[in-house]
């Protein structure tokens, strides 16, 4: 039977507590029965998330699992290239829009092959940081009328790439990030008799700001100053290449949270582009680079994990200040380039795990230790409990933490022991949970009983990696929405921390999105028994790719998700891709699968000619060891459902 509080808690209350609306971008909600709905197109056809894993389920792929939402991904291409479109039409812009993607976001094959699919009518094109992605790149890249961006740094063979490229007519261009680049590129043109297409990435002055901002200005590792552009220029003349000149690039840093940066970059980047055109190179292209953000918390604020600026506005913006640029110089407006990634793929994807135990303080508050003879210092908790002496609830804490460090002290000289430590230790978890009981529902609050609900709170494990699906939150403090995906309909009274099931006591998430900065913990449903699912949001960016083998734990299974009204549920999964078996990541890191087999069976046998084991064990030993290579590296959950630890930390 529901309690009270549960039974008044509605789907509306855990709309607003997630942020659903203010981060989802219209694309996600719960229904009316508590589930957490998507719309990939905003257009009314939702699906329920725990639908499809569900079926992932049916079909073998448990969680954790990541879910692509493919028609969330093209309608993300497109609403970019049409906001672009309608700035140039507004703004009477003379130049068209030419974006490309930036394919070190995601390089994953079906995410490149549906942004390709979207951006055919757009002529949207590929943007390659290295030489494997230039080959993935070229060999995808189909339509001539679209742009290749060739950044980063660049060998021999990786302009050679560049300029076969040019050979087969393709319309590719060579950014030159380093001034040792355009020697290079104007020795191999000549040996291979093709004219390049090249742009040249400029320093500017303007910082980025956020978790990038160091990768821009004076101390950038890419691009070109103002004296080495100059060098750059001449040279290009001395090679009777000035018609190769095509592009000017800058790069201002990933999630740029502030439109006011945005708008002082292009600005100064703008007179860089009129000022060589008037040098007499014919141009034709201003690269504005990424930093297109993603609003993660949904504040809507310049906070390193927001943006104060819409989609629309930063189009806007980016046409409206080069064109005045360019009028102001007299020089004829470029066509417009974007290397927008993490806007693009971000909100396509979702990271589904499931919470499998529960590690608590409070359950052993009221089970006190007694000790057969109490030692002062747990009769002196014993008192701060009972606040006879009515001191304040910042004193009480004060006192309370003295107190259990005067415990560890006479616990480690020798002066207390095991029975008085664990009386003690209680007794002090339990004038903390009576201090956060009693300041929850007042006003101001000191900063140390603040964090008394961040200390109390309870552990989730979590059957994932943060080192292998989430690596910018643990590298770099980036956040994600995280919520539950069903149980919506009911009130969420624990608030907890997540731990992931690495061998790493910084494999944890303990920093949430919230409208008001951030969260020190996440409010979360009592676990009943049953499968608990939580879903991580705004995934598709950079965390498919950036994972690591840490505790070989490896990729996560994954299932691709289209929209069609005739299926059951109003979806169906079009691919579906198995995980990381243990056979796979550990030939990952130089062990064969056959040789570590051979091993064991070695091993074992020597123990059975030793009478250890008794030949019929040794064969299902062994058996148990090769059939476990086969199997998934992360945990096969009890299917009795989650369990609940206790710990008295």
């Amino acid at each position: 039977m529901k309690s009270k509080t549960s039974s008044t808690w509605t789907v509306a209350q855990s709309e607003e507590l997630y942020g659903f609306k203010r981060w989802g971008a219209g694309h996600f909600g719960v229904d009316s029965s508590g589930f957490v709905n998507i719309e990939p197109c905003s257009d009314g056809r939702s699906i329920r998330i725990m639908d499809v894993i569900d079926e992932a389920v049916s079909m073998g792929l448990k969680a954790p699992v990541v879910i692509r939402f493919q028609d969330l991904l093209r309608h993300r291409v497109v609403q970019l290239n049409e906001l672009f479109r309608k700035a140039i039409k507004e703004e009477g812009y003379k130049g068209d829009y030419r974006g490309v993607f930036p394919i070190k976001v995601n390089q994953l094959r079906e995410v490149v092959d549906e942004i390709m699919a979207a951006g055919k009518d757009y002529n949207y094109g590929l943007e390659a940081g290295s030489k494997p992605e230039l080959m993935i790149v070229l060999a995808l890249h189909e339509n001539n009328n679209r742009l290749i961006i060739c950044n980063g740094y660049k060998d021999h063979d990786y302009i050679r790439l560049a300029l076969l490229g040019r050979k087969l007519g393709k319309r590719i261009i060579l950014v030159v990030e380093q001034l040792s680049e355009i020697d290079d590129i104007i020795r191999i043109s000549a040996e291979t008799g093709v004219k390049p297409m090249i742009g040249f990435r400029v320093k500017l002055q303007t910082r980025g700001e956020g978790k990038w901002a160091m990768s821009t200005g004076d101390n950038a590792k890419f691009g070109l100053n103002t004296a080495e552009i100059l060098f750059a220029s001449e040279k290009l003349k001395a090679a009777k290449l000035s018609q190769s000149l095509r592009l000017l690039h800058f790069h201002i840093g990933s999630q740029v949270p502030n439109i006011i940066t945005v708008k002082n970059a292009v600005i100064e980047a703008s007179r860089f582009y009129c000022q060589l055109s008037k040098m007499g190179f014919p141009m034709g292209y201003l690269d504005v680079g990424g930093g297109l953000g993603v609003d993660y918390d949904g504040s809507r604020t310049n906070f390193e994990s927001s943006m104060n600026y819409s989609i629309e506005e930063y189009a806007r913006d980016v046409v409206h200040n080069i064109k005045e640029i360019c009028r102001e110089a007299g020089v004829p407006v470029p066509d417009i380039v974007s290397e927008s990634g993490r806007a693009v793929v971000a909100p396509h994807s979702l990271l589904v795990f499931e919470v499998f135990e529960r590690i608590n303080k409070r359950e052993s508050l009221g089970k006190q230790h007694q000790p057969k003879e109490k030692h002062k210092v747990v009769t002196d908790l014993e008192v701060l409990l009972k606040n006879k002496q009515k001191q304040g609830r910042l004193e009480r804490y004060h006192n309370a933490v003295q107190k259990k460090e005067e415990a560890i002290s006479l616990f480690n000289l020798g002066y207390l022991d095991l029975g008085n430590r664990a009386a003690a230790e209680q007794l002090f978890w339990r004038i903390c949970e009576q201090l956060a009981k009693e300041s929850r529902d007042t006003g101001y609050q000191p900063e140390e009983l603040r964090e008394l609900h961040q200390l109390l709170a309870d552990q989730y494990v979590c059957n994932f990696s943060v080192f292998q699906s989430l690596l910018d939150h643990w590298a770099l403090g980036q956040l994600f929405p995280i919520t539950p995906l069903h149980r919506l309909n009911e009130k969420p009274t624990v608030n907890a921390v997540l731990v992931d099931i690495t061998c790493d006591s910084d494999g944890e998430i303990s920093r949430f999105v919230d409208l008001q900065d951030t969260k020190d913990y996440l409010n979360l449903h009592p676990l009943n028994g049953k499968p608990y699912y939580l879903g991580v949001f705004l995934t598709g960016a950079y965390q498919d790719i950036m994972g690591d083998l840490h505790n070989l734990f490896g990729r996560v299974n994954e299932v691709h998700v289209f929209l069609e009204s005739d299926e059951p549920n109003g979806f169906y999964i079009e691919e579906a891709l198995a995980g990381s078996r243990i056979a796979d990541v550990i030939e990952g890191v130089q062990y064969q699968q056959e040789e570590l087999c051979r091993r064991m069976k070695a091993q074992i046998d020597a123990a059975t000619r030793k009478d250890m084991v008794k030949p019929r064990e040794g064969v299902r030993l062994l058996e148990l060891y090769e059939s476990q290579m086969l199997n998934k590296t992360y945990l096969n959950i009890n299917q009795s459902g989650p369990s609940k630890r206790k710990s008295t930390a």
